[in-house]
């Protein structure tokens, strides 16, 4: 039996994705948002929001992320309004199953009220995983660019150890950088070690960063406050990769000259093509899973 999904909004990495799904069989895919497009999908079937039946769709796909907090998504590749209502979900079959780079409270809310299957993607530990690669890339292109010294040799703190940041911490130590992790969980200090880095407890941040060259948060929570930015040479780079709004004081380092960079959605901007496989695999083992179970 054919099962019919819709793409609906998107980046750039959702052209990847949209040719991984097309690879699957007895699928029929639909894509909303994509009317700006200049390079067309051969036989995909690309239309207006408005011309979809909800009832009719299997799977439905939505951006990174996700929607804002009245349903509307965002489409890079179109500039019409598309809206997710409360009533748009009711129409859905209830075996049908929505994935979502994001969630929100709103999503969250209404899949629930309605009893859909939501499938947030960033929150799986395989896609971040995955992710935290292209986004270790993203950073270390970042620092090259950011900055008059080699990689090589310089002082590295890095704060948080979970997945990005074991990443980021693993990538820069590689290249010879001087490494430093900062988190408050005792396990996470002794891998850190294990790994021949440098353990710091994130209590006593401030105490480690007056010889820092590059500084990456990767911790969702104001974490790099004014105290350890009074503490950071001149030339330091402070890299925030945590979600919007970073956890970084980026006034007060701005008040200071320290260069501070919130770095969003690396993976889409380094390399789309990759983030978009990643993303398109997972969602095929899953459909897979379903089909099997």
């Amino acid at each position: 039996m054919e099962q019919l999904i819709a793409v609906i909004g998107g980046d750039a990495r959702y052209l990847e994705l949209i040719r991984q799904m097309q690879a699957l069989p007895n699928v029929s895919i639909v894509l909303v948002g994509y009317d700006k497009l200049e390079q067309s999908f051969t036989g995909l079937k690309q239309t207006d929001f408005n011309e979809i039946q909800p009832a009719d769709l299997d799977v439905v796909i939505l951006p990174i992320t996700g929607t804002d907090e009245y349903g509307n998504i965002e489409a890079v590749f179109s500039d019409r309004p598309i809206q997710l209502t409360e009533d748009w979900f009711k129409q859905l079959d209830k075996s049908a199953i929505i994935f979502t780079g994001m969630a929100n409270p709103y999503l969250t809310e209404v899949t629930e009220q309605v009893g859909l299957e939501l499938v947030p993607l960033l929150n799986r530990d395989d896609v971040a995983i995955y992710n935290s690669i292209p986004t270790a890339e993203g950073a270390i292109m970042m620092a090259i660019e950011h900055t008059d010294y080699t990689i090589h040799s310089s002082k590295v703190v890095v704060t948080g150890f979970g997945r990005i940041g074991h990443t980021i911490a693993n990538k820069f130590s590689s290249l010879g950088a001087k490494v430093s992790v900062a988190s408050h969980h005792l396990s996470d200090l002794a891998r850190i070690t294990e790994m021949n880095l440098h353990a710091i407890p994130l209590d006593q941040l401030t105490e480690h960063l007056d010889n820092c060259d590059i500084l990456i948060n990767t911790i969702p929570a104001l974490v790099i406050k004014q105290e350890a930015i009074e503490k950071l040479p001149a030339h330091t780079v402070i890299i925030d990769l945590a979600s919007k709004p970073g956890g970084t004081d980026f006034e007060f380092a701005n008040k200071r000259g320290i260069k501070a960079i919130l770095a969003k959605s690396l993976p889409g901007v380094v390399a789309p093509k990759t983030s978009g496989k990643i993303l398109a695999n997972v969602i095929i083992q899953i459909l897979e899973g379903r089909r099997l179970a």
